[in-house]
């Protein structure tokens, strides 16, 4: 929405705009829009189709993963570096990396990040730093759970080795780049939200989160044990590999899977209940489990190691193996611009029965209001008419009205369509 938004109205990176707002400006207090802004980019250039940011996520996600890679290789042995990344790419990785959402797009950001910070303390080419810079506030910006990854540099505070001023100079990076991000979310967004009233985050302090979480255990547990390798065998491998890692008492590896672990707890609790009522924020820590994965593959011989990842990939690929297609009973969403078209004029808002998702709404590609249908009466239509609603849009597939509206405009086998008088 906030890419064809760019498209039609013009680029205005501080105030992206969605359409579900009914009568207000659309204006939302959200994640830095440079994602969309890449998509606004090739609509420039290609004119505007719905699929660019899944080409443009497909993109940035393997360039994550070749950086994950190779800061692993560089850290530690080509070996632990494949099996590393071949399990992060049948992880949760595989299916969100074609997604148009930033979140493997922004946590492959911040891994880039973290090899220019390697980069950089190893040889002190300010070059590296500013790509550092650069790559986690862009990354932060994106997606601010992604951050939780630059936990892992406490752990150059305890490597004697590298030169004091390169350290001193990354951490006054990183906290640069901290300052931009928070200046963005916790002052622009509630900037936004005050001015615009449109709020799209809701976080909790960490009591708050805290009580909320204690009514979804077992979704949260889930995230860890099968959404974020999507596969049970990679789990079990995973518990495995966390023995070794502890067994081997390396110090520094320690230090950094604490810190990180520490962090996105802090995260957790920050998000309160929409962490495990949503599969893909436990993307940022996908990482660290496949390296641990990878911890226990790189120690056993190389044909039960081989043997141990195909397995690993058939399920966890099996798993996803929906994302391939879209959904038979979704496609007729993608026709249903071609009715606005014919029916509604372009400035006219429109109610529709699409619940809290965009999803019915944008593919409409009309402002308005988008209700689950059980929300609908015509006490609400009335209401939403004196604010400026011209149109009535019914997915039959999400249920039908039990009450009469007249002038019915439009139907066929999926819609009705009502020009509300």
């Amino acid at each position: 929405m906030i890419a064809r938004n760019f498209f039609v109205d013009g680029v205005d990176l501080l105030h992206p705009k969605i359409d579900m707002a009914g009568e207000k400006s659309g204006i939302i207090g959200a994640e830095f829009p440079l994602f969309n802004y890449l998509i606004y980019l090739f609509a420039e250039l290609f004119g505007y189709q719905h699929w660019y940011g899944r080409l443009i996520n497909l993109c940035f996600s393997s360039i994550g993963t070749y950086y994950f890679y190779r800061l692993i290789k560089a850290l530690f042995n080509k070996r632990l570096a494949l099996h590393a990344g071949i399990i992060l790419l049948s992880s949760i990785w595989f299916s969100f990396s074609r997604k148009i959402m930033p979140d493997t797009f922004s946590v492959s950001l911040i891994i880039t990040a973290l090899w220019f910070s390697y980069q950089y303390l190893k040889n002190g080419n300010f070059l590296h730093l500013l790509l550092f810079f650069l790559l986690s506030c862009l990354s932060g910006l994106s997606k601010i759970p992604a951050i939780s990854l630059l936990s892992l540099l406490v752990v150059t505070l305890f490597v004697p080795q590298i030169c004091t001023k390169r350290k001193i100079f990354l951490y006054i990076s990183a906290a640069i780049s901290f300052s931009i991000i928070g200046l963005w979310y916790f002052y622009w967004v509630p900037h936004l939200v005050n001015t615009y009233g449109y709020q799209l985050f809701f976080p909790k302090t960490f009591l708050e989160g805290f009580i909320e979480i204690k009514a979804y255990l077992p979704e949260l547990a889930e995230k860890f044990y099968y959404n974020s390798l999507k596969s049970y065998v990679a789990f079990i491998a995973f518990v495995i590999g966390l023995f070794f890692f502890v067994k081997e008492k390396k110090r520094l590896q320690t230090i950094g899977f604490i810190s990180m672990l520490i962090t996105f707890c802090l995260f957790i609790l920050k998000t309160g209940s929409v962490f495990p009522l949503h599969s893909y924020y436990i993307i940022p820590f996908t990482p660290i489990m496949a390296f641990i994965v990878a911890k226990f593959t790189s120690k056993i011989s190389s044909n039960i190691a081989w043997t141990v990842i195909s397995l690993i990939l058939i399920e966890a690929i099996a798993n996803q193996q929906h994302d391939f297609f879209i959904k038979a009973d979704k496609e007729y969403k993608i026709q249903s611009e071609r009715m606005s078209d014919q029916w509604i004029p372009k400035t006219d808002k429109v109610i529709v029965n699409g619940g809290a998702s965009p999803q019915s709404i944008y593919f409409i590609n009309r402002k308005g209001w988008t209700l689950k249908n059980n929300n609908i009466n015509p006490k609400t239509i009335d209401s939403l008419q004196q604010l400026g609603a011209n149109y009535l849009v019914i997915d039959k597939n999400y249920g039908q009205l039990n009450f009469k509206v007249d002038s019915l405009a439009f139907e066929n086998d999926n819609f009705q369509l009502y020009q509300l008088k």
